[in-house]
């Protein structure tokens, strides 16, 4: 029993120590993060977004697969598959408000 508590304690010790290193690298090398707005008309890439977001995404190919995923997930809530219904409905309401999304990531097409 007191070789288990040595190996314990010496576990925990050097979790910790990584646990510490881990925070004190990621704030020593952390940048500032930046997000970009959509593009405007004659803007860089703005026809590659405005089919890929505007057109697709928030056009109706975008919402029906949105309902879609959600009723999936309804569906498979109902089979008591709770996993892949969480998912779906995850998955449509992303697709949903992609345009959102994609603007506050900051990820141009």
């Amino acid at each position: 029993m007191e070789r288990f508590k040595k190996r314990c304690r010496r576990f925990f010790n050097k979790r910790n120590q990584t646990v510490m290193l881990s925070v004190l690298f990621l704030l020593i090398f952390s940048t500032a993060a930046m997000a970009i707005v959509a593009p405007t008309a004659g803007s860089f890439a703005y026809d590659a977004y405005d089919i890929g977001v505007n057109k697709i995404l928030k056009g109706p190919i975008g919402f029906i697969l949105g309902v879609l995923a959600i009723g999936f997930g309804a569906w498979a809530a109902i089979r008591t598959e709770i996993i892949m219904a969480i998912s779906a409905v995850l998955g449509g309401a992303i697709l949903l408000k992609a345009d959102t999304i994609v603007a506050s990531l900051g990820m141009i097409i």
